[in-house]
């Protein structure tokens, strides 16, 4: 009987600060009679606290990429190293905990659970982590006052607007610390206003925590705002 590889393991060798590096990363999706190609030899290094946008047109690659960068999609070809840690498989326990502990997600279109109220929702992340009920709240009631909703915690996703379903998103992705948030479209389903406010949020978490950010955005001017940006097209980098 032959031993499982581990999922993890360290890389001795990281890129100076990377927090994501992606080394000719590729990505194809096969059926018995054509071969997609999402992702073509992308290499790609993302700094310690560095805010990145990526951009391009729909179906160039942008949320294959976020989706290998965030463990949810293995590469077909290529590596990849996260805060360190260069990946060795996508499933399995180790992963689910790198991922729990390491990163935070947002989405376009906030996935919050109706049944649960606005704190409960927060605390998800952290039912997978061994600390107290106590400890988790009061966690999740920090992460709420940092995105300016703690009058709201006991409310429901559906008393809030757009713009407050996003701030609760952004209060769970942040809620367990983690070193990299992927973002795809957080401002993408509200008006400018409210984006404005949501990008603001971002920017400073990014200055006061250090927290690297990958967005990935349709809108020029939200992208403008992060430290750099990288274009796409047809699953190839072009800037």
């Amino acid at each position: 009987m032959t031993t499982s590889q581990p999922t993890i393991s360290t890389n001795q060798t990281p890129a100076g600060n990377a927090m994501i590096e992606l080394t000719n990363v590729g990505k194809a999706y096969r059926t018995d009679t054509i071969e997609t190609l999402a992702l073509q030899k992308m290499n790609l290094t993302v700094p310690s606290g560095e805010f990145l946008s990526i951009m391009g047109p729909s179906g160039c690659g942008k949320s294959t990429l976020l989706n290998i960068m965030g463990l949810i999609d293995e590469p077909s070809e290529g590596t990849v190293s996260l805060a360190g840690q260069r990946i060795e498989g996508y499933n399995g326990n180790a992963i689910a905990r790198f991922r729990n502990e390491q990163l935070g997600f947002i989405f376009q279109s906030f996935h919050l659970i109706n049944d649960l109220s606005v704190v409960d929702n927060v605390e998800l992340p952290l039912l997978y982590r061994r600390m107290s009920g106590s400890e988790r709240k009061r966690l999740s009631l920090e992460a709420l006052a940092r995105v300016g909703l703690s009058n709201r915690a006991t409310h429901f996703p559906n008393q809030l607007s757009g713009g407050q379903k996003q701030r609760v998103a952004i209060a769970r992705a942040i809620v367990g610390k983690p070193n990299i948030i992927l973002a795809d479209e957080p401002t993408g389903n509200l008006d400018s206003h409210m984006g404005d406010e949501i990008m603001d949020i971002l920017l400073k978490l990014n200055e006061e925590l250090g927290t690297t950010i990958v967005m990935v955005t349709h809108d020029e001017r939200m992208a403008k705002k992060t430290h750099r940006l990288v274009r796409l097209s047809d699953g190839e980098r072009v800037s």
